[in-house]
C-alpha cells in the first residue's frame, strides 16, 4: 500500500507596505512627495498638475512607475531609486514590535512580496529586525517591473521561487491584489479594519498579528502541516 503523501509546506507570501507596517503614517505621504517632485522636475509640470499624474496613474495601474515608463519613457530604476530615499527611516517606521515573535511562530516558510524596490524593502526590513525571518524577497524588480495586481507578477513569483500556488497563503492590505492570487489557487489573507469580506478572501484580519492566532483559518487544508515545520 503507498503511503499517503506529506502535506505541502505552506509558504506565508506577505506584502510589506501597510501590511508589516503602517506605511501610510509618514512613509508614503513622502514617497509621494518625491515622486510628486521627481514627475515636476522630469516632465516640466506645474506641481497641481505633477500630482495629478501621480495620482492618475497609480489609480489606473496600480504604481505611478508603470505610468511613467509607458508614457513617457522613464526609466523604472531610476525613478525608483530617486523616490524612495528615506534617510530618516527609523523615525518614520510604526510598526509592532512583536511581530518578528509572531511570524517566527507560523508554520512553513515566509517570504515578502513588494512592489517596492529591492533596496527599499531591505531597508524597512533590516530597520524592523526582520530580515532573518523571510528567506526571499521578491521586489518590483523581480517581476520584470510590472507590479501586482497584475497576474504576470505572480507568475514570476511562483516560476522563480518554484512554488504552487496552492500551498501560498498571500497575506496583503489590498484587496486588488488579492484577487489574481485566488484565481491562480492561493490562499488569501486580508489586512484591513473593512467588515465585509469579499469573495476572494479567505480571511479578514484587523492586524497582521492577529495572524498568529488565526493561522489556522488562515491556512485551510493547509493547517495539518505541524508548527515549526520544515
Amino acid at each position: 500500500m503507498s503511503r499517503p503523501r506529506p502535506p505541502a509546506t505552506p509558504v506565508w507570501v506577505f506584502d510589506l507596505d501597510n501590511t508589516l507596517h503602517d506605511a501610510s503614517h509618514a512613509i508614503f505621504p513622502q514617497i509621494n512627495r518625491a515622486m510628486t517632485d521627481y514627475i515636476e522636475r522630469h516632465l516640466a509640470l506645474d506641481r497641481a498638475e505633477a500630482h495629478a499624474l501621480r495620482e492618475r496613474y497609480w489609480r489606473h495601474y496600480g504604481a505611478t512607475m508603470t505610468g511613467l515608463v509607458k508614457h513617457h519613457g522613464i526609466a523604472a530604476s531610476h525613478f525608483l531609486l530617486e523616490t524612495h530615499r528615506l534617510e530618516e527611516l527609523d523615525r518614520m517606521l510604526v510598526f509592532d514590535r512583536r511581530i518578528a515573535r509572531l511570524l517566527r511562530s507560523l508554520p512553513g516558510r515566509r517570504v515578502v512580496f513588494s512592489n517596492g524596490p529591492r533596496d527599499y524593502a531591505i531597508q524597512v526590513l533590516a530597520a524592523m529586525r526582520l530580515l532573518e525571518v523571510f528567506e526571499r524577497v521578491f521586489a518590483i524588480e523581480d517581476m520584470g517591473y510590472q507590479p501586482k495586481p497584475g497576474t504576470g507578477a505572480f507568475r514570476r513569483l511562483l516560476g522563480q521561487l518554484r512554488l504552487d500556488p496552492r500551498q501560498c497563503i498571500l497575506v496583503e492590505d489590498s484587496a486588488a491584489n488579492l484577487r489574481p492570487a485566488k484565481r491562480l489557487g492561493m490562499r488569501t489573507v486580508w489586512i484591513s479594519p473593512s467588515l465585509r469580506k469579499p469573495p476572494h478572501v479567505d480571511l479578514r484580519l484587523a492586524s497582521v498579528t492577529e495572524l498568529a492566532r488565526r493561522s489556522k483559518a488562515a491556512l485551510g487544508p493547509l493547517a495539518s502541516v505541524p508548527a515549526g515545520h520544515p
